[in-house]
C-alpha cells in the first residue's frame, strides 16, 4: 500500500485499538508508527498489541513500527484522605515527602530530590498547571507555598517546576524494567522522556546497543539548553507539547517548535509533533478548525510526522482520527506552496556520500524520473535522502526487516525488503522491479538508483545510476 503522501502518522494503541482487527483498520487508514505507551497497561497487555502491530504488517503489506515510550520520571504527587481537596487562592499549602494521605493543608511528593532545587519565589506547577504555587520556605523534605491559582486536586497528579533541573535520573527502576521487555520483543524505537541532559540519552543508547532506534521526548526546558548535545545521541526527536506547554509559555510553544524541527531536520534525523493534535476526537468524530490547522502546520515545517494519544488510545473515534489526519497531511501536500517550503536551507555536511545524496535528489527533478530507489543496510542512506526532502516519491530496498520498520517514521520513504545484492546491473534490475511492482514507476520512465558498495557500510552511498523501466 503507497500511500500519497510523504508525512507520517504515528497511532497510540491502547483500551480503545488495541485489539487486532483495529490495528489492522488504522493500518490500512494510514497509522505508520504504533506508539505503545509504557505509562499505561501490563507487560502482558503489551506484549498482545505488538503481536498484533506484527499481523497488521503483514495484512496491509508495508513495514510498521513499533514506538515503546518509556514512563520516565514523571513526578506525581501522594494521595489524599478523601481523593480530592479543593484549594482556594492565597491559602498555605505544604508540600512534604511524608507518606501519610493528604488533605487541604498538605499532601506528600514522594520525592525528596524536588526540595533540593526549590528557593523562595520558586512556582510550582500542579495537574498540567491549574494549579500555581509559589515558595515562601523550604528545606530538606518540605516547601511551605501560598497557592496563586486554586482548583480541585486529586490524587497523584502532575508536579513540574519551571525552570528547575531536578537531579534525578531519566531512567527509572520501573523504566529498565520495561525497556530490556521492549528489547525482547524487537521493538523498533524507543522513547526516552523528560530527557533534561545529553548523559539521559547516553546511558539509553549504551542500554539499548543498537537493538533498536533510540527517541529524545523533548518536554522538559532544561533540554533546550543542551539540545545539540542531545540530538546529536538521538535517532529521532519528538516535541511533547504537553509538558512542555506546562513549563513554557504558550507563545512560546509554536516558536521553539519550528526551531526544534530545523534542528532535526539540518541533522536528517526525523521529529515528531505530538500532543493534543486533535484532542477533540477523543470524544467528537471531527475535529475543529483550529486542530486541523494545527496539523497542517506541523506539515508545512516538514515535520517527518505527527502523533495522535489518547485521540487513538483511549478515544471514542480512532479509526476517524487516523482518518482525518491522513487526510489533512494529503491535502497539505497538494498545495502548490508547500514544495517550497521543504526546499528550506539547511548546512550540507561537506561529505562525498552527502554530496552524492544530493546530486540524487536534484537529478530526479527532471520530469521523467518517476522515483529515487535507495538501498541500504542501516537505513542512513535512505536518512539522507529523506534530508533532501526531494517530491519525487523515495523506495529504500534494505535486506533487514528491522531497518525497514525504522523507516516507516522517515518523511517520504517507502520501504521494502531487497536481496543483499552486489553486482551495479542487479540493483538495478531489482529497483527497477520494485518501483514497478509497487506502481511508482511506468515503461518510459526514469528511475534514479542510489547504492553503496561494498553493501553493509554505513552511510558509504557510492553509485548513483539513473535506469529506464522498459517497454511491456
Amino acid at each position: 500500500m503507497i500511500r500519497a503522501r510523504r508525512a507520517r502518522i504515528v497511532a497510540t494503541l491502547g483500551p480503545a485499538s488495541r485489539e487486532a482487527g483495529r490495528v489492522a483498520q488504522l493500518a490500512a487508514a494510514g497509522a505508520d508508527v504504533f506508539r505503545v505507551n509504557f505509562s499505561h497497561g501490563t507487560h502482558e497487555d503489551h506484549a498482545r498489541t505488538i503481536a498484533n502491530v506484527r499481523a497488521a504488517e503483514a495484512h496491509v503489506g508495508r513495514p510498521l513500527a513499533v514506538l515503546a515510550d518509556l514512563q520516565g520520571p514523571k513526578i506525581r504527587l501522594g494521595e489524599f484522605a478523601d481523593q480530592t481537596v479543593r484549594l482556594k487562592v492565597g491559602q498555605d499549602f505544604r508540600l512534604d515527602v511524608s507518606d501519610e494521605p493528604g488533605d487541604a493543608s498538605r499532601v506528600g511528593v514522594p520525592l525528596a530530590e524536588v526540595f533540593s532545587v526549590l528557593r523562595p519565589g520558586s512556582d510550582i506547577l500542579l495537574d498540567d498547571g491549574k494549579v500555581r504555587l509559589r515558595v515562601r520556605r523550604n528545606g530538606p523534605g518540605f516547601a511551605e507555598t501560598e497557592v496563586l491559582v486554586g482548583e480541585q486536586l486529586s490524587n497523584h497528579k502532575g508536579l513540574n517546576l519551571p525552570g528547575h533541573a531536578i537531579p534525578i535520573p531519566a531512567l527509572t527502576a520501573k523504566d529498565r524494567e520495561d525497556l530490556a521487555f521492549a528489547l525482547k520483543q524487537n521493538v523498533d524505537w524507543v522513547a526516552l522522556s523528560f530527557v533534561q541532559r545529553a548523559s539521559d540519552m547516553a546511558e539509553l543508547r549504551q542500554i539499548v546497543q543498537g537493538r533498536a532506534a533510540v527517541l529524545a521526548k523533548i518536554e522538559k526546558p532544561a533540554a533546550i539548553d543542551a539540545l545539540d548535545e542531545i540530538l546529536d545521541l538521538c535517532d529521532g526527536v519528538m516535541i511533547a507539547r504537553g509538558d512542555l506547554g506546562v513549563e513554557l509559555n504558550p507563545e512560546d510553544v509554536p516558536v521553539l517548535q519550528k526551531s526544534l524541527i530545523r534542528a532535526a531536520r539540518t541533522r536528517g534525523i526525523p521529529v515528531i509533533v505530538a500532543t493534543q493534535m486533535l484532542e477533540s476526537m477523543i470524544h467528537a468524530p471531527t475535529p475543529t478548525r483550529a486542530e486541523a490547522s494545527d496539523v497542517a502546520g506541523a506539515v508545512y515545517e516538514g515535520a517527518d510526522a505527527v502523533m495522535l494519544s489518547a485521540e487513538t488510545a483511549a478515544g471514542e473515534y480512532p479509526l476517524e482520527a487516523v482518518t482525518i489526519m491522513n487526510r489533512i497531511l494529503s491535502r497539505v501536500e497538494r498545495d502548490p506552496r508547500w514544495p517550497e517550503l521543504m526546499r528550506a536551507e539547511y548546512p550540507v555536511e561537506d561529505a562525498d556520500a552527502d554530496a552524492l545524496v544530493a546530486a540524487a535528489s536534484r537529478a530526479a527533478q527532471a520530469a521523467s524520473t518517476a522515483c529515487i530507489v535507495a538501498f541500504t543496510t542501516t537505513g542512513q542512506t535512505a536518512l539522507r535522502l529523506a534530508r533532501e526532502r526531494p517530491l519525487q516519491p523515495i523506495m529504500a530496498l534494505t535486506p533487514h526487516q528491522h531497518t525497514a520498520r525504522k523507516l516507516a517514521l522517515v518523511w517520504g520513504v517507502e520501504t521494502r525488503i531487497a536481496p543483499h545484492l552486489s553486482d551495479p546491473e542487479e540493483l538495478a534490475r531489482e529497483a527497477v522491479q520494485q518501483a514497478v511492482a509497487v506502481e511508482l514507476a511506468e515503461p518510459h520512465q526514469r528511475v534514479i538508483i542510489l547504492a553503496g558498495l561494498p553493501m553493509g557500510s554505513p552511510g558509504a552511498a557510492n553509485i548513483l545510476r539513473i535506469a529506464h523501466v522498459p517497454r511491456r
